[in-house]
């Protein structure tokens, strides 16, 4: 069943990670939950993304190459102000230190990994309802 946002479009999801079997297995989570799904395998290919679409959420590795999840997420919450999309930071890094640096920085949620994919997609559905 494909999900739509308010103006009944598909609701639009730049996922970036770097392992190449993660970012794999959840854009195929999220198209089978009927999102439309970019993906991005660095910061710099995710900001090149961001500046060429708006999207209704961001799912950030916290750990990427060439720019960071956190300095991605620093560009899009100071130079993409009227796009404003929802942020899910994803980490191995599980220190309260870095969980607090992406929620100040600007993420709506904090995932650890490794996740559930059946939590994932719940958590993504349910920061995409929010309003």
């Amino acid at each position: 069943m494909m999900k739509q946002g308010e103006e009944g479009r598909l609701k639009q999801i730049l996922l970036v990670e770097d392992e190449d079997v993660l970012r794999m297995l959840a854009v195929d989570l999220l198209t089978d939950e009927g999102h439309q799904v970019d993906d991005a395998a660095d910061g710099a290919e995710a900001l090149a993304q961001l500046r060429e679409r708006d999207y209704d959420l961001v799912v950030l590795d916290y750990m990427l190459p060439f720019y960071s999840g956190v300095e991605v997420l620093e560009h899009v919450r100071r130079d993409c102000p009227g796009k404003r999309p929802k942020v899910i930071m994803l980490s191995e890094k599980t220190q309260p230190a870095d969980r607090e640096r992406a929620l100040s920085t600007g993420a709506d949620l904090f995932i650890e990994k490794p996740y559930h994919p059946l939590d994932f997609v719940k958590k993504v559905n349910e920061v995409l309802n929010e309003r």
